[in-house]
């Protein structure tokens, strides 16, 4: 402080002050424009981010994001990208959609919650549908299935001989059928072994919208059976109609189809 006063009594000494000063002043303006011209250069970087291809609506799973594509890669400035701004769709994967997200909207954390949802409707998309079958432990294999398994779904019906314009044949006899009615279906949901609904035997799967119809209406007026089909390298699943004919006497299905009425 002394030796500041000593030099400020002086002409000399304040003008080295002065001068010194100035240098200083000179530096911090040099090194603040390097670091902002840095920033500048680093917010106009382009990063990699998600953004929405298409309206994603409250409650979507980051799978349904995933799946059906609702979701594109952008490039855009960093100083434009979004705190929490998704860049990698595998982390999409356990994620749900907690408020509407427009066309053209950052994917961010804040946008889609790690929270995960029990909803069966984050695990379908457009023309699928989520269908409860009422079917009995035997048939449905309950306690051996489990939600993710695949499987076959037959009909058992007692079927009487139609005519051309698809009216019952008079005196007609019943004869019974089974039919594969959808191939390669996924559970969604399976009473657990010892739960209280195992009794009630409902399984719940993933089919399409018509399927759904097909499968509603076999089970209120015929025998459902889930067959379970291997995780991997699972053949194509005959198509063909089982009757006492085909079992027993090898009647070609095609064979029997025509003689009920139908069209092979």
């Amino acid at each position: 402080m002394q030796f500041a006063q000593r030099l400020l009594s002086t002409r000399g000494g304040t003008i080295a002050l002065s001068v010194m000063a100035g240098i200083l002043a000179a530096a911090i303006l040099v090194t603040y424009l390097h670091r902002y011209r840095a920033s500048v250069r680093d917010a106009g970087v382009p990063v990699t981010i998600l953004t929405a291809k298409s309206l994603i609506e409250k409650g979507t799973s980051g799978e349904v994001i995933a799946t059906e594509a609702l979701y594109q890669v952008s490039s855009t400035p960093k100083g434009q990208v979004a705190n929490g701004a998704i860049t990698d769709p595998s982390t999409l994967k356990g994620r749900v959609a907690v408020a509407d997200i427009y066309p053209g909207e950052q994917l961010t954390a804040s946008k889609l919650s790690t929270g995960a949802s029990s909803s069966l409707a984050n695990e379908i998309t457009a023309d699928q549908r989520a269908v409860t079958l009422p079917i009995d432990a035997a048939h449905g294999m309950i306690g051996k299935i489990s939600d993710g398994d695949h499987v076959d779904i037959y009909g058992g019906f007692n079927v009487r001989p139609i005519r051309r314009d698809g009216t019952p044949v008079a005196g007609g006899v019943d004869r019974p059928v089974v039919k594969l009615l959808e191939e390669d279906v996924l559970v969604l949901d399976v009473p657990a072994p010892g739960s209280k609904e195992t009794g009630k035997a409902q399984m719940t799967v993933r089919v399409s919208d018509q399927a759904a119809a097909k499968l509603a209406f076999a089970s209120d007026n015929g025998i459902l059976w889930a067959v379970l089909r291997p995780r991997a390298n699972a053949a194509p699943t005959s198509p063909d109609i089982v009757t006492l004919e085909t079992v027993l006497f090898g009647v070609p299905p095609a064979a029997v189809v025509r003689s009920l009425g139908g069209r092979p």
